[in-house]
This record gives structure tokens, C-alpha cells and sequence, in this order.
């Protein structure tokens, strides 16, 4: 009792007020300068609308690929990022590890644990202003789908060259941002409750000996799902750079065989 105590004296002492001497501020400051920094990248990348396609290397930011030159029809100056950007953005704008990101780093609400929050107990996050947060098993569909595409240009970056297969290093940095998505989407908490976390018994439910092996497969995933959200994150814009920097003659792609 003497610990709660505490705690809600804390909480309830103003906003930043802590009994905490670590920098407790540290991890909510950077995670919130690496997502202000993807966006700003990614936001530029978007309305720059060129240096995504090189070869048979596609930007994922890109992928998959529509053409929206005026050639096309279409009317206003829009590129396809633009068009595709809330499929992935969806999943992991509504991701429970997400919220917890930027609600620390970007609302403080709360900034960190046992640390005054700005408005105490008047948390209405997924109840008003962010009700469509509750639609993340929906998107990881959504997810999954743009996984097929990413797969796609993996196996045409090693062998969608004129001349043969390839294996160069755009190659495996295109792979393992496929790879690192997949991780990412395939430890999804909504996943695992989709393939077995919402079974009571597994012994009476149709094909639960299946489900129950899914979802111990999944959960060992789902423990490393903050590192897979981070390291996705900059799998994605690593690749997008590698592939912008090709394509303006910054560097050659290097060919291992």
C-alpha cells in the first residue's frame, strides 16, 4: 500500500514531478526526435516524386509502384508514396507498441512511469479523439497485403536484371527490409490473437492442435516486437536511401556475383 501511495502522490504532484533520479526523459526525447525525423524524410521523399526506381530496385516507399504522371490522367501533382502512404502508416499509427511510443514522446500522457502526467486520469485516448486506433486488426490485413509487394521486388531485385541473376548488395538491402517488415507485422499482437489467442481450449477448438503452434510461434515473435518496430522503421528508410542514392549517381551498386 505504501508503494501506491507513493505512486499516486507522484502522478498527482503536476506535470514532470517524479521521485525518479534516472534521465527518465531520455528514451520518450529520442524516441520522439527518430519518428519526427522519419517523418520529415519521409514527407520529403514523398513530394520529391523521383529517384525511387533504378534497375529492378524499388523504394518501398514507392511500392507498389502507381504512376501518376499527368500522362496518366491523373489531375493534380500527387506521387504514388503519396497514394500508398496510408496502408503501412495505418498499422503502425493504430500498433499498441506505437501508441505507447508517442504518447510518451509527443502527448506526455503520460511522459514516463510514476512521472506527473499533464492531465491526470483524464486519459480518452481510444474512446474519442483516437477511436480508429481500434481498428488495428484490421489493418495488419492491410499489412500483410503490402508484405506480398515488398516480397515481390525482393525477388525481382535478384533476378529482374536483362543479363541474369544478380545478387548485389541493393539486393540484400531490399531483402532484409522485406525481411524486417515481416518480422515486424508477423509479431503483431493482433496476430497472435488472431491465429490462437482468443481460443479457451484448445484441445475442443477446430484445428487447435494447428492454432496452438501458431500461436506459441507468434508469441516467441511477439516478445521482440519493439525491436522489430524500430528496426523496420529504419530498415525502410535505409532502403528507400540506398535506392535514391543509386539512382542519383551517389554511389554504384556493388555486385557480389
Amino acid at each position: 500500500m505504501a508503494s501506491k501511495s507513493v505512486h499516486l502522490s507522484v502522478l498527482q504532484s503536476g506535470f514532470g514531478k517524479t521521485l525518479r533520479r534516472d534521465n527518465w526523459w531520455a528514451g520518450p526525447a529520442t524516441t520522439g526526435l527518430i519518428i519526427t525525423s522519419f517523418i520529415v524524410y519521409a514527407t520529403f521523399r514523398g513530394f520529391e516524386n523521383a529517384h525511387y526506381e533504378i534497375g529492378p530496385y524499388l523504394s518501398p516507399m514507392y511500392s507498389p509502384l502507381i504512376d501518376t504522371s499527368f500522362a496518366k490522367g491523373w489531375p493534380i501533382p500527387v506521387s504514388g508514396a503519396m497514394l500508398i502512404l496510408g496502408g503501412p502508416a495505418s498499422f503502425r499509427l493504430t500498433c499498441y507498441y506505437y501508441r505507447k511510443a508517442y504518447y510518451r514522446a509527443f502527448a506526455m500522457d503520460p511522459p514516463g512511469c510514476a512521472v506527473g502526467e499533464r492531465n491526470a486520469h483524464t486519459y480518452n485516448g481510444e474512446r474519442k479523439l483516437w477511436i480508429f486506433q481500434n481498428l488495428h486488426r484490421f489493418t495488419l490485413y492491410i499489412a500483410i497485403m503490402f508484405l506480398v509487394f515488398l516480397w515481390h521486388d525482393a525477388v525481382k531485385g535478384l533476378i529482374g536484371w536483362s543479363d541474369g541473376t544478380h545478387l548485389n548488395v541493393g539486393t540484400l538491402v531490399i531483402t532484409m527490409n522485406a525481411t524486417l517488415l515481416s518480422l515486424y507485422t508477423l509479431s503483431c499482437h493482433a496476430l497472435r490473437h488472431l491465429v490462437g489467442g482468443n481460443v479457451n481450449s484448445y484441445s475442443t477448438a477446430f484445428l487447435g492442435g494447428l492454432r496452438f503452434r501458431l500461436w506459441k510461434a507468434v508469441s516467441v515473435l511477439n516478445e521482440r516486437h519493439m525491436l522489430f518496430a524500430w528496426m523496420s522503421l529504419f530498415g525502410v528508410g535505409l532502403t528507400d536511401f540506398y535506392v535514391r542514392c543509386i539512382s542519383v549517381g551517389a554511389f554504384a551498386d556493388a555486385r557480389i556475383f
